[in-house]
């Protein structure tokens, strides 16, 4: 009897096993670029409205403006054309209120789709103020770029073991709640989370935070995976040297887990044309869609008129930083946080398109935007 009892535990050991494998099975590249081929030429903004200096003032109830969102994506649609929208959650705005949580997102993909625009959800980001708290948001800094952008997890929720039963009670409950909402593009499961923070955060990482992400993030591909869901998960490689498949052994072990688990390859890339091609080179050995899931620094090299028109040419998706001129004030370069631009305006704007009005920073580039997206494909 034991030996049967062994064995029938055995047996179904083995199939929950097996059933786990299937689960977490990354799409096949022909399952991958069908998707893709479904899609039109995606563009795009990462998108906070005006009046929210980040992630959690966006989606927190006190916070939240339905009315405003309507009137930015609207303007994305008939000035810029766009189509998509990578937009960032927050574990705490989840853990604050789950079930208000999950009915604003549904009324933000309501208003997107009017607007024939399916976003890209962002779940976890390893960028700017390690240390968000739920609740009012401190007020921008005067004359810096992204403030008051917070990460998500705090870097002491990240560190604490005890928390991953949260971590994937959050991914479960948000991918599962739309895992068949064909409004939503994409799960961009973790935003550069090799990155030490930026501005004057970059040092503030606790020791233990790298090893804990890179044990996290296959977790995270998996648990969103188990949700079924029918858009594909990726997460966006952004720094460091090659690549190309050929130097896989030197890549960092994150970078190794984004490229070997997304479904569709994303990346950051905010240099000159040339350096752009050179990365869409790179990319395109591993035979999957390609996505930038962030670009545009006009006083690094990467502007419209000369990214753009190489992205539509490769068939790259495109999703610049950010679309309104507003509380996070990405117009203000990178090096505002050494210098802040309090006296005087930088010559020209960082990120962003559109001034609190709607009015495209620049006419020209609305223009370059509509003329791509109106080419056929090919």
């Amino acid at each position: 009897m034991k030996a049967v009892v062994r064995f029938a535990l055995g047996a179904v050991a083995l199939t929950a096993s097996v059933a786990h494998a299937a689960v977490a099975e990354r799409w096949s590249t022909a399952q991958a670029n069908g998707w893709y081929a479904r899609q039109p030429w995606l563009s795009g903004a990462n998108y906070v409205p005006a009046n929210a200096i980040n992630q959690l003032e966006m989606w927190q109830a006190a916070s939240w403006d339905p009315v405003r969102i309507d009137k930015e994506l609207g303007w994305a649609q008939t000035r810029f054309g766009m189509n998509t929208m990578r937009v960032f959650l927050h574990d705490l705005a989840w853990q604050e209120d789950p079930a208000g949580l999950k009915q604003r997102i549904g009324q933000f993909l309501t208003i997107a789709a009017r607007h024939g625009i399916k976003p890209v959800f962002v779940l976890f980001d390893s960028c700017w103020d390690p240390d968000p708290h739920i609740g009012p948001q401190r007020p921008p800094i005067p004359g810096v770029h992204n403030s008051g952008w917070v990460q998500g997890p705090s870097r002491t929720d990240l560190v604490n073991p005890k928390q991953d039963r949260r971590f994937r009670s959050y991914v479960e409950d948000i991918v599962g709640s739309f895992a068949r909402d064909e409004r939503i593009l994409a799960w961009d499961v973790w935003n550069e989370p090799d990155n030490g923070g930026g501005g004057n955060y970059n040092g503030l990482q606790l020791p233990q935070e790298k090893a804990r992400i890179t044990a996290l993030l296959p977790q995270i591909f998996a648990w969103a995976r188990g949700q079924h869901p029918i858009q594909p998960l990726t997460s966006g490689v952004w720094n460091g040297g090659d690549w190309s498949p050929g130097n896989r052994p030197k890549l960092d072990p994150i970078q190794r887990i984004q490229l070997d688990q997304s479904d569709v390859i994303t990346f950051h890339n905010y240099d000159w044309p040339e350096q752009f091609e050179q990365r869409v080179r790179q990319l395109k050995e591993y035979g999957r869609p390609i996505i930038c899931t962030e670009w545009m620094a006009r006083s690094a090299g990467s502007t419209v008129d000369t990214v753009l028109p190489l992205a539509r040419r490769e068939n790259v998706g495109m999703v610049n930083w950010g679309f309104v001129q507003g509380k996070i004030q990405t117009n203000l370069p990178w090096d505002s946080w050494e210098r802040p631009y309090t006296l005087q305006q930088p010559v020209v704007w960082f990120h962003d398109l559109v001034r609190p009005d709607g009015t495209p920073y620049r006419a020209r580039e609305a223009e370059i935007f509509r003329a791509l997206r109106a080419q056929p494909a090919g």
